[in-house]
C-alpha cells in the first residue's frame, strides 16, 4: 500500500516523501491519493482504509511526523440502489427459458434468495422437502442457514431430478459429480433477459435482490429477510438473527405468487 502511494507521489513530481513539508501540504496530497483510489481506480472502502493506515503508520511512526492525519477526509463511492425486477419481468424471464435444468437453476436462486456460489454448492441432501427448507451450508462468512423451499420450485426440482439424475450436487456440470459453472449460469440469465427485452442491467445477483424486495413488499418482517439471506443484522445488540424452521415454513416464497 505504501509503495502505491509513493508511486502516486512520483507521478505528481515528488521523488521522496521525506522532502514533502509537514502539515497541510502532506495531508492534502494524502487526500488526493485517496480520492484517486476511489474515483479513478474504483477501489473499495476497505482498500482505501488499508492504504490510509499504511501511509499514516509510515508518516507518524517512521518519519515521526505530527499526528495530523486522523481527520483525513475519506471519499466514499456513491451508494447505488440494487436493480430489482418486477413480478412481470421475473415471469417473462422464466417463460423464455425452455431448458428444464436452466429454468430450475434460476428458479432456485430467485425462490430461495441464493448467492450464485451457494447455488452451485448445493447438494441433493440440502433439499429438505419434508420441512420445505433449503439448507445453505457454509454460505458467505462460513455461516449455515435455512432458507425457503418453494412449492413451485420443489415441483420443477422433482421433474428435473427424474430427468437429469444428479449424483451429488443438485446442479452438476457436464462431468458427473462436478459443480455447475458460474459462467454458464450467467449466460443462461443473459439470454433470457435479452429474449424478455428487459432494459435493466440484470445479473444473477439481481435475482437475490429481487427475492428480498418481493418478500418485503409482501409484508415479511425485515429481520426474517436478513436471516433468509444470511446477512448480518443491523441490530446493535444482535450480530446475527436466525429464523427458526417453523417461521421459515410459514413464510411463503414469492415464486408461489407468480
Amino acid at each position: 500500500m505504501l509503495y502505491r502511494y509513493l508511486d502516486y507521489l512520483e507521478q505528481k513530481g515528488y521523488k521522496d516523501l521525506r522532502n514533502i513539508e509537514e502539515g497541510q501540504q502532506s495531508k492534502s496530497l494524502l487526500e488526493q491519493f485517496l480520492f484517486h483510489l476511489v474515483s479513478v481506480e474504483k477501489k473499495s472502502d476497505s482498500y482505501q482504509n488499508q492504504a490510509l493506515n499504511a501511509v499514516k503508520f509510515y508518516l507518524e511512526k517512521v518519519l515521526e511526523r505530527d499526528y495530523c492525519y486522523y481527520n483525513v477526509q475519506r471519499p466514499r463511492k456513491k451508494d447505488k440502489l440494487p436493480v430489482v425486477l418486477s413480478i412481470e419481468e421475473i415471469k417473462s424471464i422464466f417463460s423464455n427459458i425452455n431448458n428444464l435444468k436452466h429454468k430450475a437453476i434460476l428458479m432456485t436462486i430467485y425462490s430461495a434468495g441464493l448467492r450464485i456460489g451457494e447455488l452451485i454448492d448445493l447438494e441433493i441432501k440440502d433439499i429438505d422437502s419434508k420441512r420445505m427448507l433449503i439448507r445453505v451450508v457454509e454460505g458467505k462468512g462460513n455461516k449455515d442457514r435455512n432458507t425457503l423451499l418453494s412449492e413451485k420450485n420443489l415441483q420443477i426440482l422433482r421433474t428435473y431430478f427424474k430427468e437429469y439424475k444428479p449424483k451429488k450436487y443438485l446442479f452438476e456440470g457436464e462431468k458427473e459429480g462436478n459443480k455447475y459453472s458460474r459462467t454458464s449460469i450467467a449466460k443462461i440469465l443473459k439470454r433470457a433477459v435479452l429474449k424478455s427485452k428487459i432494459q435493466k442491467r440484470v445479473t444473477v445477483h439481481t435475482l437475490r435482490h429481487t427475492f428480498a424486495t418481493h418478500l418485503l413488499e409482501n409484508g415479511v418482517d425485515l429481520r426474517y429477510i436478513q436471516s433468509l439471506l444470511g446477512h448480518n443484522s443491523a441490530m446493535t445488540t444482535q450480530i446475527y438473527t436466525h429464523v427458526s424452521t417453523k417461521i421459515v415454513r410459514e413464510i411463503k416464497s414469492p415464486l408461489d405468487n407468480l
